[in-house]
């Protein structure tokens, strides 16, 4: 009966969009069920998870301000060796630089379970950066909330697990005791006065109106009771999520996060999308957040992360830039010393493939490319490379980079341009092309290195009475 009379008592509100009366069509009770629901039809375990289509179509609904956080400290390091203190500060520093004066990477979090883990929490939060911030990540225990208060930050992640997958046969709680189980932590946080963000685990598997939306709901209650801000994260945690307009929840990207910010009314900017890469969605399905009403996406660096990896976080750099037509402030260049530090100092090398940081990411070996590359660089190059990334394209020599790719490599090694330039039809560069030739001629199979292009090059200028520097060509006599 009580259900009934707030059913029929809801209230009607103006609709600051459209400016019409609305009244909710729908309430959002916890379905308290007996059974999990695992949604067997769409993930049959034996078969490939399938995708079905509804055709309710969701409004575009991105939010004016929106922005990057980070996990590359927490996430980003569960599938691979743990950073040092002194390198989790240096990125850190860089994470800073790279998000500009604008605080474009809002946030980036952190364990607290090993002394390294809270050294290094603690030495960034000495830097004073009002972005990053720093923030932490617990499971939803008493215990881990110790920590929280102990080191004294102002926001914490909390894990709640959504689906019943982890409710029922993780957990082995009802809905009904996990609902008060998450509620009751989170009340532990607004007691001290920190900020809780609810990661919501494993949402992509989860009754989205049987339990996340009047989970959300109790969340936004207690917002307006404490006065402080609770923040929701949407976790795809095995990446299943797809940005298919007219797909059906829980895999619809859109429709949960129309559910949580319409039907259980988190606002924008309390919304953030947390991606895997399991069907290669992350990108997408992160940038489908933000159009459909989510202010934050949560990134690692290079996209590492367990199994197949996060949502990269230089590819919604380059995202945002495409989606506002602006980079805000954000300091691209930092993306390539990134790249450079991994290797050098941290000894991980970014795959070659890798769009922005691989080494081959603006590489062609194609000659017909390479031709297109010799005449206008934006005929093949996805945009301006040196400047955003100081990177301008490149093209390795090979068996098939033909006179156009052997010039290009020199002009771009030696930084020649304009009159400087050397065409393909250049005797230094038929003559490289002759030796090449000859190497494959031989029997070699792999393309030409740097260091050997250079000591041919030497030979050759030397030779035809030339000296090659860096931006200039110079001839000398002969003796």
């Amino acid at each position: 009966m009580q259900d009934t009379n707030t059913f029929q008592n809801r209230p009607v509100t103006m609709n600051d969009k459209n400016n019409l009366l609305q009244i909710e069509e729908h309430m959002y009770i916890l379905d308290d069920v007996v059974k999990p629901n695992v949604f067997r039809n769409m993930f049959p375990y034996e078969e490939v998870p399938k995708i079905p289509f509804n055709d309710r179509i969701v409004p575009h609904n991105m939010p004016k301000d929106i922005w990057i956080t980070d996990t590359t400290f927490r996430d980003g390091q569960q599938s691979r060796a743990p950073y040092t203190t002194d390198q989790i500060v240096h990125i850190y520093d860089m994470f800073h630089e790279l998000g500009g004066p604008n605080g474009m990477i809002r946030q980036s979090e952190f364990f607290l379970y090993s002394k390294s883990d809270r050294d290094a929490a603690l030495k960034c939060m000495e830097r004073g950066y009002e972005f990053p911030e720093v923030t932490s990540w617990i499971r939803a225990s008493e215990e881990d909330f110790k920590l929280v208060k102990e080191i004294g930050m102002k926001e914490t992640g909390i894990l709640v697990s959504c689906s019943d997958y982890h409710i029922f046969l993780k957990l082995k709680m009802t809905r009904r005791q996990a609902l008060e189980h998450y509620l009751s932590i989170v009340r532990s946080c607004l007691e001290e006065g920190i900020s809780p963000r609810c990661h919501l685990e494993d949402i992509t598997r989860a009754d989205i109106y049987g339990f996340v939306v009047p989970f959300c709901v109790e969340l936004m209650k207690l917002k307006d009771e404490y006065k402080i801000p609770i923040k929701v994260r949407a976790c795809d945690t095995m990446g299943y999520g797809v940005n298919f307009s007219g797909a059906v929840i829980p895999r619809s990207v859109q429709g949960i996060i129309y559910a949580i910010n319409t039907n259980a009314g988190v606002p924008s900017e309390l919304i953030e999308w947390h991606g895997h890469n399991d069907f290669y969605k992350a990108v997408t399905n992160s940038t489908t957040a933000w159009i459909y009403g989510c202010s934050s996406v949560n990134t690692s660096l290079f996209g590492i992360g367990e199994r197949t990896g996060n949502t990269p976080l230089e590819a919604m750099v380059f995202e945002y830039a495409q989606l506002k037509g602006t980079l805000n402030g954000m300091n691209t260049q930092v993306i390539t010393d990134l790249a450079e530090y991994y290797e050098k100092e941290i000894g991980f090398t970014v795959p070659a493939n890798t769009p922005f940081v691989g080494k081959n990411f603006n590489v062609t070996r194609a000659g017909i490319h390479a031709d297109g590359l010799l005449k206008n660089e934006e005929i093949y190059n996805i945009f301006d490379t040196e400047k955003f990334l100081r990177r301008p394209p490149v093209s390795a020599v090979s068996n098939t980079s033909g006179l156009a790719g052997i010039a290009h490599w020199i002009n771009v090694h030696y930084k020649l341009r304009e009159e400087h330039a050397l065409s393909k039809t250049s005797p230094l560069v038929t003559q490289i092309k002759s030796w090449v030739d000859q190497e494959y001629a031989n029997g070699r199979v792999t393309v030409m290195t740097d260091n050997e292009l250079v000591r041919e090059i030497d030979r050759v200028s030397e030779s035809l009475g030339l000296v090659v520097k860096e931006g200039e060509i110079l001839e000398v006599s002969k003796k």
